[in-house]
């Protein structure tokens, strides 16, 4: 395989690891906007729709579809009573305070995660088989790629739409725009608050599961895909959903390309690499706003 090859091939692999990213940053941007907060359970949802999905397909023989579905509900439901519960009663609200409580959370899930299923990285079969795809150019996309990308754009597009065009879309982005503001015409602020967090663990568990028959999946492996979420998070602009899929695409492909062209040893430090650099010298992100735009 020639240099021309390579390339081509570490960008399918960065793509494909760049959606799961923007998955996850997206699912930190509604968390985000509609409580100001940084949720970094966000990691632990990753690593229980996995987890879900091997139980039920593998010692289970539940159908991937079905298991599919069951695992994404499953951890919204998780995400919602993380908010229903200890964010919703928390005596402090400030900001910090609540941040830490969700760092406390995902502690409590990865502890819990890890007696109930072990240390063990688990396998999960794949969506549609596993035989590669060769592509013109000599590169090649095994079809859990394919599944990734389709996920990822579908479920993109049902959450602009939801935005956009559905009234409860819209109260949750108007609580996200003004919280005060919208309590005051009669929207109920809780539990827009209640559906995002069931939306962020949803999403988060839809990222785990794609990317699992991939990459194997355990009780921490959301840990470090979270992390590089929330990278891409703040590179693409940390609250707006365009940058967060601007950010995951981008911060794939170089991770993906310099794990390739450089060393797969700076892999992991990439990702970081960038969250400092972007902080340093831009730190609204590439589509974010600065606080004088925002006046």
């Amino acid at each position: 395989m020639d240099i021309s090859q390579q390339i081509a091939q570490y960008i399918i692999t960065g793509l494909t690891i760049g959606a799961i990213y923007a998955l996850v940053a997206i699912g930190f941007n509604i968390i985000h906007n509609a409580t100001g907060i940084v949720n970094f359970a966000q990691c632990e949802f990753i690593s229980l729709g996995g987890m879900f999905m091997y139980t039920l397909v593998v010692p289970l023989k539940v159908k991937l579809f079905i298991a599919f579905f069951i695992s994404m509900f499953a951890v919204a439901l998780i995400g919602a009573l993380i908010e229903r519960g200890p964010i919703r009663h928390a005596r402090s609200k400030e900001i910090i305070i609540l941040i830490f409580l969700t760092i406390g959370i995902s502690e409590v899930l990865r502890g819990t995660a890890q007696e109930v299923w072990g240390t063990d990285n688990v396998g999960v079969p794949g969506f549609s088989g596993e035989s590669p795809i060769h592509l013109p150019g000599g590169a090649a996309i095994v079809p859990q790629h394919i599944w990734i990308f389709a996920i990822t754009v579908l479920i993109v597009l049902m959450l602009h739409y939801f935005f956009k065009r559905t009234l409860m879309g819209k109260a949750m982005r108007a609580t996200a725009v003004n919280r005060q503001a919208a309590m005051l015409v009669g929207i109920p602020v809780n539990r827009m608050v209640l559906l995002s967090f069931a939306f962020s663990g949803g999403l988060g568990a839809v990222a785990g599961m794609i990317i699992a028959p991939i990459s194997t999946t355990s009780y921490d492996t959301g840990i470090m895909l979270g992390l590089k979420g929330f990278a891409a998070a703040i590179l693409g602009g940390y609250g707006n959903f365009a940058g967060a899929i601007l950010g995951g695409t981008i911060l794939g492909l170089m991770e993906s390309l310099g794990a390739g062209l450089i060393s797969s040893q700076y892999k992991d430090a990439i990702a970081f690499f960038v969250l400092l650099l972007v902080l340093f010298l831009k730190p609204e992100g590439i589509l974010g706003y600065g606080e004088s735009e925002k006046v």
